[in-house]
């Protein structure tokens, strides 16, 4: 993790739980184990999707306040800073996401360049749901909003998404060894604009997910 120009050192979201040797951020459980916390994290995630599922109809259009609200619903009882955008900048292997200061205007824009175009993704033509998808996933992604816990988030409104589009649940849990270094260059290649790796992505995602529904 990068900070910012500015001195970070009092903020909760660049502080570590006590005795976690840095491997577990500070939270509100007292969780200092990764593999507890991961367990928490995953049972938390669950429940928000169905929260999630309950909470937004087909048609609905998400705003960026949504977004934000799907991360509360999901960490708000493990993190302070759920559902607020981070101020401390982010890279992972070298790459480096949107500037912090930066995040509030790119989720603006977010909302009104590419949700209100591509949700609710009531497409009936299958390339147009995978456009939708992998552009939506791609760009909410490289904004990277939150301290932690973004991945997931962009995974959920996709499968939100999905589920507009008349889909099963996506499952992505194929996105593991060399697809996920291929999901991670995917991402690295959208800032370019080039969508089409992402897209194959969801091909494959969307193919497992029929399979298993």
């Amino acid at each position: 993790m990068n900070t910012t120009r500015y001195n970070t050192d009092g903020l909760i979201e660049t502080q570590f739980q006590s005795g976690s040797n840095g491997r577990v951020l500070k939270n509100l459980i007292g969780v200092n184990r990764k593999r507890v916390m991961d367990a928490h994290e995953a049972t938390r995630l669950f429940e928000a999707t169905m929260w999630a599922i309950q909470h937004y109809s087909a048609d609905h259009r998400f705003i960026a306040q949504d977004i934000d609200e799907l991360h509360r619903q999901w960490l708000g009882t493990i993190y302070p800073w759920a559902g607020q955008h981070r101020q401390v900048n982010i890279s992972k292997g070298g790459f480096n996401f949107s500037m912090a200061a930066q995040v509030t205007r790119l989720m603006t824009e977010f909302e009104r360049d590419v949700l209100a175009k591509y949700t609710p993704c009531n497409f009936n033509n299958r390339d147009e749901i995978i456009e939708a998808l992998a552009i939506t996933h791609c760009e909410l992604v490289l904004i990277h909003p939150y301290r932690e816990g973004n991945g997931r988030t962009s995974r959920l409104l996709a499968t939100l998404m999905a589920l507009q589009a008349g889909l099963p649940l996506l499952d992505f849990s194929g996105i593991t060894g060399k697809e996920k270094q291929a999901y991670f260059q995917a991402v690295q290649l959208s800032m370019g604009r080039d969508y089409e790796p992402m897209k194959n992505i969801f091909r494959k995602v969307i193919a497992r997910s029929e399979r298993t529904a």
